[in-house]
């Protein structure tokens, strides 16, 4: 073997399991391998999980915080027109510097997946080709999927149908839009058939900013819906936000979800920027503007979590961690039972993988040798104490390393442990099971 991780907890709850990788995959992962290896690591108490995928982010406008003046609103609308007043001095270099700086953000926190939806709006498309670019350079360490994204609107802009195609030419996978930005909802709905009837000719998959709105009546998702099944798209189809379904009534949920699985479409929530940009219309009680997580869960639609924003017009916070983002969808989705804490675990993992349709992931034999060793004992530790990520792992070979923290958190540097049993009795009248 090249690597072997031995004694580690895996995320299905299996202990003290060593994991074996030869020439950049999984070669073997079972208790107490026979085998040796030119480097092992000793992950005895901790956490080995693959990868964390960002399902949604926007690398072009990460780490511009503060450029040219700060979101004072702190709102969705303040950070697009203040977007659209960078544009116009953002340089080829502006965007690269920034996206590889975030990007080593990223493979520190174990972070080796990203799709990044990139603003197709500008005349001169100078993000787009730095976007590019930044994929080529970090290609050995992140898996960099890029989203043509007509932030202004595929048909109110006036270059948004044609730079869409241009970015698409330059090679970007996934056709993006925004159809509740457009000026009507007829136009909105429109764009939804053409932009996906764009990616049933090109072969290519569909991801929507849809219906990011606290509008209980923005409904195009619906329409996106009707057409992955029209045009054959299942599971190639991803509703990214979907906010207004926080909105809708129960009775209009129970129709839409079950459209939404039929469909197969990926749902994307993004629970940070969700919590933090939705609602700001509302007195009290406030919105929490994040989607219908553990309904949507309930019908078998695979739903991610994203990051969205680190450090940009719309949001000033994040950096890369998505276990920020899986404690926070927990919260917000009042998800804080035990198996419900691993569903919003495996948002930030396999079904953020499956969004992407990533190829050879997982801690299964023939997977790609990528899996991150973390200072945590379990899936729900992990979540609630985001803990140093010890070692970071792409296709075998080690790209990041971080000291383990001492402190009373994590027991002088050991993990909690989680079996209470050794260490308290059950009170008197708990006993026995009564």
């Amino acid at each position: 073997m090249d690597l072997i991780v031995r004694r580690g907890n895996l995320p299905d709850g299996r202990q003290a399991i060593d994991i074996g990788i030869k020439d950049g995959r999984i070669a073997a992962v079972e208790p107490a391998l026979k085998a040796t290896a030119a480097r092992e690591i000793d992950a005895t108490g901790c956490l080995v999980s693959p990868p964390f995928v960002d399902a949604h982010f926007h690398m072009d406008a990460t780490l511009s915080v503060g450029y040219p003046r700060y979101n004072r609103s702190g709102t969705l609308l303040e950070g697009i027109k203040l977007w659209g007043e960078m544009k116009p001095h953002l340089t080829y270099e502006w965007f690269v510097d920034r996206a590889l700086e975030y990007c080593d953000w990223a493979v520190a926190r174990g972070l080796l997946a990203i799709r990044s939806h990139v603003d197709t709006c500008d005349p001169q498309l100078i993000g787009a080709q730095a976007m590019v670019e930044v994929r080529k350079k970090v290609q050995d360490y992140v898996d960099l999927q890029l989203v043509a994204f007509p932030q202004d609107g595929y048909l109110r802009s006036p270059v948004g149908v044609a730079n869409l195609a241009k970015a698409l030419d330059m090679g970007m996978e996934v056709v993006g839009g925004i159809p509740h930005f457009e000026r009507t909802m007829a136009e909105g709905d429109e764009s939804v058939r053409l932009l996906c009837e764009l990616a049933a000719k090109r072969g290519l998959r569909v991801d929507l900013h849809c219906d990011e709105t606290d509008d209980p009546h923005s409904r195009h998702i619906e329409k996106l819906a009707a057409e992955t099944v029209r045009l054959g798209l299942q599971g190639r189809v991803t509703g990214s936000h979907l906010t207004s379904m926080h909105s809708i009534d129960n009775y209009y949920a129970s129709k839409l979800i079950p459209l939404i699985a039929e469909a197969k479409i990926h749902v994307v929530a993004n629970p940070t920027a969700n919590l933090l940009l939705m609602g700001r219309h509302d007195t009290y009680p406030k919105r929490r503007g994040m989607t219908r997580v553990p309904e949507l869960m309930a019908a078998g639609v695979n739903v991610s979590f994203g990051e969205d924003s680190a450090m940009d017009p719309w949001g000033p916070l994040n950096g890369g961690d998505m276990l920020d983002a899986a404690y926070m969808g927990a919260h917000i989705g009042q998800m804080a039972g035990h198996d419900q804490l691993t569903l919003c675990y495996n948002a930030v993992t396999e079904n953020a993988a499956r969004a992407l349709g990533l190829q050879g992931y997982g801690l299964n034999v023939g997977c790609h040798g990528d899996l991150v060793v973390m200072q945590a004992g379990s899936v729900s530790e992990a979540i609630r104490l985001r803990p140093p990520r010890l070692f970071v792992v792409r296709r075998g070979k080690v790209i990041a390393e971080s000291a383990k923290l001492e402190s009373k958190l994590t027991l002088g540097g050991r993990p909690p442990s989680t079996d209470f049993s050794r260490k308290t009795k059950p009170p008197k009248a708990l006993a026995g099971g009564g």
